[in-house]
């Protein structure tokens, strides 16, 4: 087990069955933000309890497997011990690296649902097309984890290809998962639409924020400006005649959030309140991160949306991220939301540099 796991298993017995208890409250099932916060503590208490008792399963097996190596003597049957120990070994280390991050959590972040901002940079069409990839490899990989897509804002441009969008997943500890992708995503690649066969690059940016919560992040009512517009469509042309878009200003930061997908007034407000709060709460903790070197350095994701973390090379069909300076192949396997091993590489490295 790793040195830095240490775990008291009738600790987490306890909580899970007090939370357990809190779950049949009648002051907690009438109360949404509290139901959810409890519901979400719960299954990752439950999961990692799942994952305990597949730790001692794994561990039984692995012990009673070296033992009957040191006494078997045929040779093939060695063998086949042999390769029974390693892909338990194997899922031993999986585990307990598993194990060993969610105990050894330090950001109460961690636990946190997302909202994601992707947005053409780079390349005009191109790079529009490509915001649109990353989006679906995102929302492939939350379908993977069986986490919840919910689309928030869009604008896309004449090809399919999407200018900006803002979306949150939820699920269990998403932010933890995805709070790598953050920053400058390159691509290389000859586009549908280049004639001459000329390899063009272009970029689209990524933000994963941790959504906040009311209780994260008060905001005053007199800070906000708070505007309702009609919605528009391509090229800015109106969609719709009632006044059902809401464009929010923050005074003290001069931060614009503008929603409009949903169908009323009181939906896109929330909405775009809800993106406001997520953003004002990035801010303070890159704000925190600045003024802590120490931590910035023992990172490998730093939140800065202008940081080049990417690049997907289309003619050699790589994969690289720098910060890693590691590689993988297939990208379109990848792009269909197979990013586990690229994610779990990331969470490796982050915690061997903490």
């Amino acid at each position: 087990m790793l040195p830095s796991m240490k775990i008291n298993r009738d600790d987490l017995q306890k909580k899970y069955e007090r939370l357990e208890r809190d779950l049949q409250n009648p002051e907690v099932l009438v109360n949404p933000e509290k139901l959810k916060k409890i519901s979400k503590e719960y299954s990752n208490l439950s999961q990692t309890l799942d994952n305990l008792k597949s730790l001692d399963s794994v561990n039984q097996s692995l012990a009673e497997a070296e033992t009957s190596l040191k006494n078997e003597k045929d040779q093939e049957l060695r063998q086949l011990i042999k390769e029974e120990i390693a892909d338990l070994t194997k899922r031993r280390n999986d585990l307990e690296q598993t194990l060993n991050a969610v105990m050894s959590q330090p950001n109460p972040l961690d636990a946190k649902d997302i909202i994601v901002e992707i947005r053409a940079g780079a390349g005009g069409d191109e790079a529009a097309l490509f915001a649109a990839e990353l989006f679906r490899m995102y929302s492939r990989y939350a379908e993977r984890q069986r986490w919840q897509t919910h689309l928030i804002s869009s604008s896309q441009n004449g090809l399919g290809g999407l200018k900006e969008v803002i979306f949150e997943i939820i699920g269990s500890n998403v932010f933890s998962n995805l709070k790598y992708e953050s920053g400058v995503h390159r691509v290389q690649r000859i586009p549908a639409t280049e004639k001459s066969g000329r390899i063009h690059t272009s970029t689209a940016t990524v933000a994963v924020m941790p959504k906040a919560d009311e209780v994260d992040l008060i905001i005053k009512p007199e800070e906000l400006d708070i505007q309702a517009t009609t919605s528009s469509g391509h090229g800015g042309q109106s969609v719709n005649t009632t006044y059902s878009a809401i464009r929010i200003i923050h005074k003290p930061t001069g931060l614009i959030v503008t929603c409009q997908d949903e169908r009323s007034q009181k939906q896109n407000k929330e909405k775009a309140l809800q993106v406001l709060r997520s953003r004002l709460l990035a801010l303070a903790e890159e704000k925190k991160r600045k003024e802590n070197s120490e931590t910035r350095k023992g990172q490998i994701g730093t939140g800065d949306r202008s940081e080049k973390i990417r690049t997907y090379n289309y003619p050699q069909d790589r994969l690289t991220d720098h910060r890693l300076k590691q590689s993988w192949h297939n990208i379109q396997n990848i792009l269909d939301g197979n990013l586990d091993q690229v994610i779990e590489s990331l969470k490796t490295a982050d915690q061997q540099l903490k």
